[in-house]
């Protein structure tokens, strides 16, 4: 049992820090066990600040004190009192400017937590966001302290060649004993969270970038040796992002240098402090033979993203981290629009969508959800949610959809000319969209205070004598934790409509024409809409390019769905007929199960999928999309209580039936994509693969000799990851004879490089085939797993308990335990991970009464658990609640 139970930090409770810090003067001498942080900080009294205390507080955990100094003067004993968490010093000057000099020592190896300065295989490297700083020394830890940074670093340079930090490059020397020093200054003042350093034997892969205005931008990766041939795509995903920034917002990158690090250990995907990205090196390293399609399309995004945030982050940055998804939310919808530009719209938007009602939809429906600017943490990592970053850009879509690009456009430039330099709010952010557009957004502003996912509920009725279609839609959200009444929102719902035909219908709405569809501002709960001027009942498209993040409900037909799945011109919305076509057929099916009547094939779905494979679609990506069927995950998300076996039973009968009465088709279709295009990452080449991979997965429910030898040749002979794990992918989860033997000669072709071994690991624990625990069991005890390296933990512990539904909530509550158990030892190495994993167990309300049973006692189980964490303790402890 906790002796003690951690509090809450409130939003309401936010005040303006008592004390600035100017200027730090950073010296790190960096040892693997032994580095010594002196700091120089020139301190103020904040004159927004109403607070009237003498004694000044700083952060600092984990922290050994060797000397503090006031204005030169050491400080004994008396003067200052040292906390678990903080430091205090007693009195300070109130009317003028302050030095405070404080010398201590860390531990950069044992800190397994991964937050602050840690050791990184032989790198040093630190990741300060959230609270990382106050792990390295005594600080005003918190975002709206903007400093000016200088940092001086001396290491050996035999074992640390390469010294890091943010800014600009000042100077370097030389030192005795085998020791060398290097100076960095960031002219742009920052919270700490951005602070970074970085010390290792790497290499620099340099390019250059050319700004709008003719500035040149040093531009420089660098990872270890082995994978300086695996940058390429890394650093021209930068310069397009960099383009593409200038181009959509007008912003221009604004120091000299750039810098990218890749590292293995580390609890996020990247982090963008100022001038140095250190980066997972998933998000870095690819080459074709290593890295899928996929990992491409990630590594574009991931850079975008980062290199994003220098404007959306930190030259605007977040007064508390409450507003974190003001510089998330606003910040991942940049990407997205990027990637949708490079790549797919259609796909991009349709993958994006996806992962949010899977996986955010479910958070808002739990006992986890929280607003999008949540009122109170315990421990803010737990904050790092889809809510605060893929809801949050839902939100700032939604603004855009309102406003249109040029509005939009208006608002941003206006935020940034307002706030440059500044912590500032989400408010602050509404304002300034509203005043640039001449708007008001009081009822828009719920969508940061109100959790959960709202509820359109939606009826039709076609008046043949008037020639009017009306339009009622109905809004509700289903209540959340502390917020059981729900006020109405302002949703943009975009509608289309189509005639018998499949052309799109005229629209008329309230007099006014438009062309082929109309934003509709929903903002009462119960509103109707009258379309005139309609020769004949049009069948709706709504939700357009899912235009808000909301469930809609609307009684359709298989008819209507399949003609939808025919003739939407929004591609969004034809994907998501067929989704929704695929979830009535699968849902029947499963209520045969349930009722224990025989399953039969589709006719429907069959004729559906019949024509997509027909068509000459020039977006492959695209047309393999159509032909997907809803996840596990997401048909979980439609059941009051979820039925994990018979949801698995019945969309494997779909597919086998599918791929049985399609057999001809799915062959001709990957027969015509089977092309060696292994260096080829155009459009075209990523569609065929994607297409002929998608073929495969349908081919292989035959399970024939036939479809085995062409499943192992693929796998064999592939030139590129994308067909190689495809092909391994689809071996493993059959019956395939030569399953062992495929998966021992893709682990013995790649056991160097680690990110290929990421995936080997996490197909076997996503299998749906037998035994898959007893296989995830024994991985655990193999030589290339290691739970402190948290890529290795989410491929194997994350893949099992939150992508292999079947396996994971196995009636004897196996995989529960199992999960428990890992939680429990990654919560003494890393917080931070461990409580990333216990959200496998937060939904088990949504289950039977005997798995809830189960999921309760390991829930319990891991609050009993002594010296558990702060991360841990709030996620085990809110999912009980």
């Amino acid at each position: 049992m906790r002796d003690n139970t951690p509090q809450p930090v409130y939003l309401k409770d936010y005040t303006p820090p008592e004390y600035l810090i100017d200027h730090a003067d950073l010296n790190f001498d960096l040892h693997e066990r032994n580095t010594v942080v002196r700091s120089q900080l020139i301190i103020k009294r904040n004159p927004q600040s109403e607070a009237k205390s003498a004694s000044l507080t700083l952060s600092g955990e984990n922290l050994e004190l060797i000397c503090i100094r006031l204005d030169g003067e050491i400080l004994d004993a008396g003067a200052f009192t040292l906390q678990p968490e903080a430091m205090i010093i007693h009195a300070v000057p109130q009317d003028r400017v302050f030095v405070v000099d404080i010398e201590n020592r860390i531990n950069p190896t044992a800190n397994t937590a991964l937050e602050g300065l840690y050791l990184s295989g032989s790198m040093l490297c630190t990741q300060c966001e959230a609270e990382g700083f106050r792990k390295i020394t005594w600080f005003l830890d918190r975002p709206d302290v903007m400093t000016r940074f200088k940092t001086t670093l001396s290491a050996d340079r035999k074992q640390y060649p390469v010294l890091l930090s943010n800014g600009n490059k000042l100077s370097a020397g030389e030192l005795d004993n085998g020791r060398h020093w290097v100076s960095w200054e960031d002219p742009f003042a920052k919270p700490c969270y951005l602070f970074a350093l970085v010390a290792g034997q790497l290499e620099c892969v340099a390019d250059e970038f050319v700004t709008i205005n003719g500035r040149r931008i040093s531009l420089h990766i660098f990872v270890e040796q082995h994978n300086t041939d695996k940058c390429q795509h890394a650093m021209q995903s930068l310069k397009n992002a960099m383009r593409w920034d200038e181009q959509v917002y007008g912003r221009e990158y604004d120091l000299d240098l750039y810098m990218i690090v890749a590292v293995d250990h580390f609890n996020m995907g990247a982090m963008e402090n100022k001038g140095l990205n250190i980066f997972n090196t998933k998000f870095v390293l690819a080459r074709p033979d290593t890295a899928t399609d996929s990992d491409y399309e990630h590594i574009a995004g991931v850079i975008a993203h980062e290199y994003f945030h220098n404007w959306t982050g930190n030259r605007v940055t977040c007064r508390d981290w409450f507003q974190l998804s003001l510089k998330e939310g606003f910040t991942v919808f940049r990407d997205q629009e990027f990637s949708g530009d490079q790549t797919s719209r259609a796909v991009k938007r349709i993958e994006d969508v996806n992962a949010l009602r899977t996986r955010q939809f479910a958070e808002d429906a739990g006992p986890l959800a929280h607003p999008v600017r949540p009122d109170a943490y315990i421990e803010i990592n737990n904050f790092y949610t889809l809510t605060v970053y893929e809801k949050g850009a839902e939100v700032v879509r939604m603004l855009h959809t309102l406003l249109g690009a040029e509005g939009f456009r208006k608002g941003c430039d206006l935020y940034f000319a307002r706030h440059d330099g500044q912590a500032v709010t989400c408010e602050d952010f509404i304002n300034a969209m509203e005043t640039a557009n001449g708007l008001e957004f009081n009822q828009f502003r719920l969508w940061y205070s109100q959790a959960g996912t709202p509820v359109l509920t939606v009826d039709q009725h076609y008046d043949a004598a008037t020639r009017q279609l009306q339009v009622q839609i109905r809004q509700s959200c289903p209540p959340t934790p502390n917020q059981p009444v729900k006020q109405a929102l302002h949703i943009p719902v975009r509608i289309g409509l189509l005639q018998a035909d499949g052309s799109p219908a005229p629209i008329q709405l309230n007099g006014k024409a438009s062309h082929e569809e109309v934003v509709l501002n929903v903002t009462q709960a119960e509103e109707t809409f009258v379309f005139e001027n309609l020769s004949q009942p049009p069948v709706i498209s709504i939700l357009r390019g899912f235009s808000a993040p909301v469930i809609v409900n609307f009684q359709r037909t298989v008819d209507e769905l399949a003609f939808l799945l025919r003739h939407d011109s929004d591609g969004f919305n034809r994907w998501e007929a067929g989704q929704q076509l695929a979830v009535q057929i699968i849902f029947g099916l499963i209520d045969d199960l349930q009722n224990d009547r025989p399953l039969k094939p589709s006719t429907v779905m069959t004729e559906a999928y019949r024509g997509i494979l027909a068509e000459q679609n020039d977006d492959l990506s695209y047309q393999a999309m159509l032909l997907t069927l809803p996840e596990e995950s997401y048909l979980a998300g439609q059941m009051q209580v979820i039925d994990v076996d018979a949801i698995h039973q019945a969309r494997e009968h779909l597919r086998k039936t599918l791929a049985q009465a399609l057999a001809a088709e799915f062959r001709q279709a990957y027969k015509a994509n089977n092309l060696d295009e292994s260096g080829s990452f155009d459009a075209k080449a990523v569609g065929r693969r994607r297409l002929k991979n998608t073929c495969l997965t349908y081919l292989i429910k035959l399970e024939t000799q036939e479809i085995y030898q062409l499943s192992e040749q693929q796998f064999y002979a592939a030139g590129n990851m994308t067909d190689q794990i495809a092909a391994l992918s689809v071996i493993v989860n059959s019956q395939h004879p030569a399953k062992a033997r495929s998966l021992d000669s893709f682990y013995h072709q790649w056991r160097r490089e680690a990110l290929v071994i990421d995936k080997w690991f996490a197909l076997q624990a996503a299998s749906s085939m037998p035994n898959t625990i007893a296989t995830v069991q024994s991985l655990l005890l193999h030589p290339a797993f290691d739970l402190k390296t948290p890529n290795r933990v989410r491929a194997l512990i994350g893949a099992f308990s939150q992508s292999n539904a079947v396996h994971f909530h196995a009636r004897t509550g196996e995989g529960y335990r199992f999960l428990a158990d890992q939680v429990l030892a990654l919560n003494a190495l890393n917080p931070q991970i461990a409580s990333r994993m216990v959200t496998g167990l937060a939904q088990w309300r949504r289950y039977d009464a005997g798995r809830q049973i189960l999921m309760k006692q390991q829930l319990q189980r891991i609050i009993d658990t002594a010296h558990l964490s702060r991360d841990v303790y709030e996620i085990a402890s809110k999912s009980l609640a």
